[in-house]
């Protein structure tokens, strides 16, 4: 079921949601400072192509709660509020659901980044 979802998720909104996570990353790289912020972004738009299937676990100290609140200043906060909307979107019929829910968790690993083991 999984490479299914995987298949259409890719399809319809897969390479547009990598794509945006894709391109903040490379946004991020232009400075010095930003480079491990858009290091992260590369990962979770990789992750983002494919989403099902995948387990996003949240392991962290004290560095990663610094990064994540630098990051939800400037990038994680417009992130998630796209990956929200694009979820309640989906949410309105009863096929799109799942595909919501992807969105959802897409949208919570986009507040807080760093620290996440991504399986």
């Amino acid at each position: 079921m999984a490479l299914l979802g995987n298949i259409l998720w890719f399809i319809f909104f897969g390479w547009e949601v990598g794509l945006s996570w894709i391109s903040s990353g490379i946004v991020c790289c232009i400075t010095i400072i930003g480079i491990p912020l858009g290091v992260q972004c590369f990962k979770i738009g990789i992750a983002s192509l494919f989403p099902f299937g995948r387990t996003f676990k949240r392991k962290g100290g004290a560095v990663s709660v610094i990064a994540n609140i630098i990051w939800l200043i400037f990038i994680g906060l417009w992130l998630a509020i796209a990956h929200y909307i694009l979820g309640a979107v989906l949410c309105c019929t009863i096929i799109g659901i799942p595909f919501g829910l992807q969105c959802f968790k897409i949208g919570n690993l986009a507040l807080c980044p760093f620290g996440v083991d991504i399986n």
